[in-house]
């Protein structure tokens, strides 16, 4: 019997894009709703797109009513830590307002199964660097905080009879696909693998080092990277799990190791076979020093074994998107 249609919110967008390429080469029936305002239209490979807001509560009925769907992977969201602590309820009303949008409409319609882009930001700062999903979480930004709390309204909603779920905290997302069908093109990133390679590129002048004064080996923040690629297997494993009558779940997105930033600037001048013009600034609020995930759970739920879970294929992926988009290359896409 053919599965039912996954709506997956945010879709055009870096991680969204990479799950519905995946969710194509499996066959399934997607839809993907998605604003347009960070993601791009050529980055949607599968299914249909619908433009349009995830909090708009006349739209997603409709698009109900229209489609017989029994999962939603949620992506749509903002997710500049900075921004998020400069202009708090624009966080707070789409990441999590709108969020609540959503979960009503999936109760209403009897949506079994939800996949949530979560973040390792809820944990804030934890103890010795490394959290695992029991770690207490104590978001210290408005991003966070605003991801915490679709967490919670999916907890809660569960609870109440609504759809299980599964919750993947992501760690620090970085790489494209390797075969350079799709990459990350978001405007005015602040991911420092996709930074370094604009550098490298020259579509920026140099990269910045934000704080080199942490507790850390080299004075630098040290952060999991995780291949999108990889990532975007676990929300399949995830949705394959929920099918089965898997239970409603949290679970850490990382490899499990931690990079510093100066280790990731030594990379990206690796595979560009030159130096890149580096500058060292203050810290930036909201930015712990180190954030490690202690990620087997996720391994033992799902059964998830990522591929590509190497610093130098992270950056080799990105490096080779950003020398497609620096020669407009017609297989790539930018912002205008």
């Amino acid at each position: 019997m053919k599965n039912k249609k996954i709506m997956v919110t945010g879709g055009a967008g870096y991680i969204g894009s990479h799950v519905v390429r995946q969710l194509g080469l499996a066959n399934e029936d997607v839809i993907t709703l998605d604003n347009l305002s960070t993601g791009f239209e050529a980055a949607v490979t599968n299914g249909d797109l619908i433009v349009g807001d995830t909090g708009d509560a006349a739209l997603l009925e409709k698009i109900f009513a229209t489609h017989d769907i029994d999962t939603v992977m949620h992506f749509a969201a903002h997710t500049v830590v900075p921004e998020s602590v400069a202009n708090p309820l624009k966080y707070y009303r789409n990441n999590t307002a709108s969020s609540c949008t959503l979960l009503e409409a999936c109760a209403k319609n009897g949506v079994k199964n939800f996949v949530f882009s979560s973040t390792a930001a809820v944990y804030g700062v934890p103890d010795g660097g490394r959290a695992s999903e029991d770690s207490a979480t104590q978001p210290i930004n408005p991003y966070g905080t605003s991801k915490l709390m679709t967490e919670w309204m999916l907890r809660d909603l569960s609870t109440a009879g609504g759809p299980r779920f599964v919750a993947l905290r992501y760690f620090n997302v970085a790489g494209c696909e390797p075969g350079g069908t799709i990459g990350q093109s978001t405007p005015k990133a602040t991911l420092l693998v996709k930074v370094a390679c604009e550098a490298a590129t020259g579509a920026r002048p140099g990269v910045a080092i934000f704080g080199t004064d942490f507790s850390t080996p080299d004075g630098t923040g040290l952060r999991d990277y995780i291949h999108v690629e990889d990532l975007a297997s676990a929300h399949l494993d995830a949705l394959t799990y929920l099918r089965n009558g898997g239970e409603s779940s949290i679970l850490n997105c990382g490899y499990g190791r931690g990079y510093s930033v100066r280790e990731v600037i030594a990379a990206v001048e690796r595979a560009n076979g030159q130096k890149l013009t580096v500058s060292e600034e203050p810290r930036r609020a909201g930015d712990p020093p180190e954030l490690i995930a202690v990620a087997e759970r996720v391994r033992e739920v799902l059964g998830w074994a990522p591929k590509f879970d190497d610093l130098d294929t992270i950056v080799s992926t990105s490096l080779a998107w950003e020398r497609k988009i620096a020669a407009r290359d017609s297989g790539a896409y930018w912002a205008a």
